[in-house]
């Protein structure tokens, strides 16, 4: 099933963007564990509409009424349920999008694939709302994994042609980064922001890029092959609507160096064996390293623009010129950043529950 994802864990998503509402299910979480419901709305918070000027003027709360498997501040041991009611819909603004797709946007797709019962309205299942679930089983596994040690945090490194430091690929400095907006620094982020603003001003859209970073993740983690470490956050992450390339380390730099200045020397430090560089970012053979695992994601600027676009109706099966309705996004990938994070705690947690030796609970 394209919608549920995890082979320890089991994790399904369901809802349309414009829908009575969205929500998750998650199996497979042992029973104990501690849940902390104020720090996971802190965390769905970081990924709600309505921000600032980066983000859709759409209002949603976002806030999750569990159904199931959390009693008295614990996981029950049932499967846990969750639901996000949708309360500022305007699907009027999509009525048209069944005969004339937006370019970029996978309206055409979804009426190829399933014969125009879709719900257009918003983007119906394929609309970044769904991420809004997604953060949620994210943000309670990164606080079960926080509990076993393991932090997972992001930052912006680009916004279009502007740029931003990258983490300490040894010692990645997760509490440094901006809770307002998710970069290193204030130059950064006013930087970021000036050039979000810019394409909103031309009724444009733009894109950029996300690192995130694992630490604290034992050594011996994954499978080789197609059990990889990589195939496993690679899977999740490419379920972000925006998400169009995902890689690890220093990425497609590998392909510009000689294999003596790519490999990571190893090394001995407090007992332990760990490595000189981290350029393989924590990763070896799809197993963990012990090392903190770093990757990138790049993430596609808004397809829905207020610029006309060319485009075609399907019913009379002729080229037209389409202007975009609706409330949008300039730039997704603010928002994107716990998005990105939610991913990879799943992954991570999916992984250890494979794995009880590094499995601890609350």
């Amino acid at each position: 099933m394209s919608s549920t994802y995890g082979e320890n864990l089991k994790l399904s998503i369901f809802g349309q963007s414009h829908g009575a509402g969205i929500g998750m299910t998650l199996d497979g979480i042992p029973a104990g564990l501690g849940v902390d419901l104020e720090a996971l709305q802190a965390f769905l918070d970081r990924r709600a509409p309505g921000q600032g000027d980066w983000s859709t003027p759409r209002k949603e709360a976002d806030k999750p009424e569990f159904l199931a498997g959390i009693v008295n501040g614990f996981t029950c041991g049932a499967p846990i349920a969750a639901v996000i009611r949708n309360t500022n819909t305007r699907s009027g603004d999509y009525e048209n999008l069944k005969d004339c797709p937006r370019p970029g946007h996978a309206d055409f797709t979804a009426q190829i694939k399933y014969g125009g019962f879709q719900d257009a309205a918003g983007g119906g299942h394929f609309s970044g709302r769904l991420t809004a679930p997604l953060c949620i089983a994210g943000g309670l596994c990164k606080q079960w994994l926080e509990e076993a040690g393991i932090r997972i945090g992001a930052h912006i490194i680009q916004i279009g042609e502007q740029t931003a430091s990258r983490f300490d690929p040894l010692q990645p400095q997760l509490d440094q980064v901006g809770n307002f907006f998710p970069t290193l620094d204030a130059d950064s982020a006013d930087r970021f922001q000036a050039a979000i603003a810019a394409a909103r001003t031309q009724g444009d859209s733009i894109g950029g890029m996300i690192q995130c970073a694992i630490t604290g993740v034992p050594a011996g983690l994954g499978e080789p092959m197609f059990g990889g470490v990589e195939s496993r956050i690679a899977q999740i992450v490419y379920g972000i609507p925006a998400a169009k390339s995902v890689s690890f380390g220093i990425g497609e730099e590998t392909a510009t160096l000689m294999g003596s200045d790519c490999n990571d020397a190893f090394a001995v430090a407090d007992g332990k064996i760990v490595t000189a560089t981290n350029r393989c970012g924590g990763i070896l053979g799809g197993i963990t390293t012990g090392m903190p695992v770093l990757f990138t994601v790049a993430v596609k600027p808004t397809p829905s623009i207020a610029k006309p676009q060319t485009s075609v109706s399907l019913s009379q099966m002729a080229q037209t010129q389409l202007q975009v309705k609706g409330r949008h996004d300039p730039c997704i990938v603010p928002r994107a950043v716990p998005v990105v994070e939610a991913a990879a705690a799943i992954a991570v947690m999916d992984m250890l529950l494979g794995n009880t030796q590094t499995t601890r609970r609350k």
